[in-house]
């Protein structure tokens, strides 16, 4: 039986992680995967390091992006949740020499994505206004928030795929092409940074199109890796079908990543709020600043 999942899985594409040793297995995916996080911080500190140098205007639209960062934090959240909690499943599955659950597995965790990312966009646009009030906004930032979390959410979809679906490739033993995908979206928002804040005069409004932008670009990225044999198991429109038994299995695996990552935007929304309460615009844009 052994013998037949490590054949299946050689055929399959992707590492055996039934073969040699445990430590080099670790280290081989660990590293990429841990330089693809700290990479991935860089979307947040390169918006912030050019938004702090807009003139004039500097203090109000850091305080404004940073009104945002709660409501970045539930995206991640809900990517976690689908991404995290069936990568897992995934990969038992796919050891196991199950080829059609992994599948399934995956194009179920797919769907929800698109299901989260969709009812969160509209949700957050509808309710915007009231949303970033209660979140510590005031009269004079409000406008930068508003143009922020705007655009960002139009391309929340985007970063969900991106950071949901790159766990499928880590599970199949593709570090690198895990950790290049988020390369690429990161060095292309150095790039376009600047371009849309400073040369097209875009200020907020063009640090969100070029963290759409780049998102889009891992996105595209991922999918088309996905979508070819060279990924090992395959993402198949067959498998995109939700199934309740494994909406489930996922929902309840990724649960407590989903947990404390809402609970961080919790945090963030009582401390904006309080210190709009009580030093006011500056003190936030400080607090971004710290957080960033």
């Amino acid at each position: 039986m052994r013998g037949k999942i490590e054949a299946t899985i050689k055929h399959k594409g992707g590492e055996n992680f039934g073969n040699g040793s445990v430590a080099r297995h670790i280290l081989r995916l660990a590293l990429p995967m841990t330089l693809a996080q700290f990479i991935n911080v860089l979307y947040n500190i390169i918006d912030r390091i050019y938004i702090g140098r807009l003139p004039d205007v500097a203090d109000h639209a850091l305080a404004g992006v940073g009104i945002t960062f709660p409501i970045i934090t539930l995206v991640i959240a809900f990517a976690n949740l689908a991404g995290m909690g069936g990568a897992p499943l995934f990969s038992i599955e796919r050891g196991r020499g199950n080829t059609k659950k992994a599948e399934e597995i995956m194009g179920n965790s797919f769907t929800l994505l698109l299901v989260f990312g969709i009812v969160l966009t509209l949700f957050v646009l509808l309710f915007k206004t009231d949303i970033l009030y209660l979140f510590g906004a005031s009269d004079a930032i409000f406008s930068f928030a508003d143009d922020y979390i705007t655009i960002y959410m139009f391309g929340s979809l985007f970063v969900m795929i991106s950071l949901g679906m790159n766990s499928f490739i880590n599970a199949q033993g593709f570090g690198k092409i895990g950790m290049l995908s988020v390369v690429l979206g990161a060095v292309l928002n150095i790039i376009l940074d600047p371009l849309c804040i400073f040369s097209f005069h875009l200020g907020v409004k063009g640090a969100a199109i070029a963290s759409v932008l780049s998102q889009l670009a891992s996105a595209v990225c991922i999918l088309w890796f996905l979508a070819h044999k060279q990924s090992g198991i395959m993402l198949r429109r067959h498998a995109l079908k939700l199934q309740l038994c494994y909406v489930k299995k996922i929902l309840m695996l990724g649960m407590s990543g989903f947990v404390m990552a809402i609970t961080n935007s919790a945090v963030q929304v009582v401390c904006n709020a309080s210190l709009q309460q009580y030093g006011g615009d500056v003190y936030i844009s400080i607090m971004t600043i710290i957080n960033s």
